[in-house]
């Protein structure tokens, strides 16, 4: 999917959407923590389910941070640091059902591109979470750290 990047990776970058599916996550974030079930229609339902799995993760991160700039410092950590793609052993299993596993030439591409997703995502998140540098997090962002999206989440039980 082509994102509005400033991230560089193997993702498409065309300046001109006005919104990706970065934003569509970001927006539709707190409706969907909501759902218990989701339709999966096309391969962008399944990007837009990881990133809300993501966003939870990052908000888990953001509750310990009482500042934008170590916000910034806990979810590039986040983005940099190793994460499972489907069909690793550490992927949670109920949503390997929802991914093919990627062929061995595929799986540093899908890594380089979630990996640009999740950096992104992170970089947008700050700005909605605090609303200035020196703010407080939003309350009202975090009280979604402890939903769960279709029951699932990306970290191993008892992570955070």
């Amino acid at each position: 999917l082509p994102l509005r990047s400033k991230v560089r990776g193997p993702a498409p970058q065309d300046p001109n959407l006005e919104e990706d599916i970065i934003d569509e996550a970001i927006i539709f974030f707190k409706p969907l923590t909501f759902f218990r079930n989701f339709e999966f229609r096309s391969d962008a339902d399944r990007v837009l389910v990881y990133l809300i799995l993501y966003i939870l993760e990052c908000l888990k991160k953001l509750q310990r941070c009482p500042t934008k700039s170590q916000g910034s410092k806990e979810l590039t950590s986040l983005a940099l640091a190793r994460f499972d793609i489907p069909g690793d052993p550490g992927f949670p299993r109920e949503l390997n059902n929802l991914y093919a596993k990627p062929s061995i030439a595929d799986a540093g591409l899908m890594r380089e591109y979630i990996s640009q997703l999740r950096t992104e995502l992170g970089l947008r998140l700050l700005d909605k979470v605090y609303a200035d540098d020196q703010s407080q997090p939003s309350k009202w962002w975090l009280c979604f750290a402890k939903r769960k999206f279709l029951d699932q989440s990306l970290s191993a039980p008892g992570t955070y």
